[in-house]
């Protein structure tokens, strides 16, 4: 009996549970959306963003979502950095840690650092990013992120 409850749940598990994966493809428009920004090319951000994705992050107005959303994120962030004192923003991806497929939807959780220069002072910040996507015609596409993580202090 107890052999065949482990069967049955190892056959749910199989396929009633989304797929765990390591896909390049799906991981790509992640670091590209990242190495855009911190090249400051919001463009090339944009391009991995589907058209109507969300965006949560930890600045306000902490939510941002529709039409040209990284590029009205992007502008908020400018002014939170201006108003701050911040500089030379950079976010260095980790590995990822978890990724789940469904289907043509995904969700990706990657360990994140950001650091930037705060009023003359170096500052770091360890974070998690927690991607949604849906693969479109033209691939994978960034439908929604947020940024969770405690206060930045300053770097060591």
């Amino acid at each position: 009996m107890k052999s065949a409850m482990i069967a049955a749940a190892g056959v749910m598990m199989f396929w009633g549970a989304p797929a765990l994966a390591k896909d390049a493809a799906l991981e790509a428009p992640i670091y590209q959306f990242v190495e855009a920004f911190n090249k400051g090319d919001i463009t090339a951000a944009a391009a991995t963003h589907a058209d109507d994705a969300h965006i949560t992050d930890e600045f306000a107005p902490h939510f941002w979502g529709g039409h040209d959303v990284l590029k009205r994120w992007a502008a908020d962030f400018d002014k939170d950095a201006a108003a701050k004192g911040l500089t030379n923003p950079k976010v260095v991806l980790g590995v990822v840690t978890r990724e789940l497929v469904t289907g043509d939807r995904a969700y990706v959780v990657v360990p994140s650092t950001y650091t930037y220069t705060l009023k003359g002072v170096a500052m770091a910040e360890s974070a998690q990013m927690t991607y949604a996507l849906k693969k479109q015609a033209n691939g994978w596409k960034i439908v929604a992120w947020t940024w969770t993580g405690p206060d930045a202090s300053p770097a060591k």
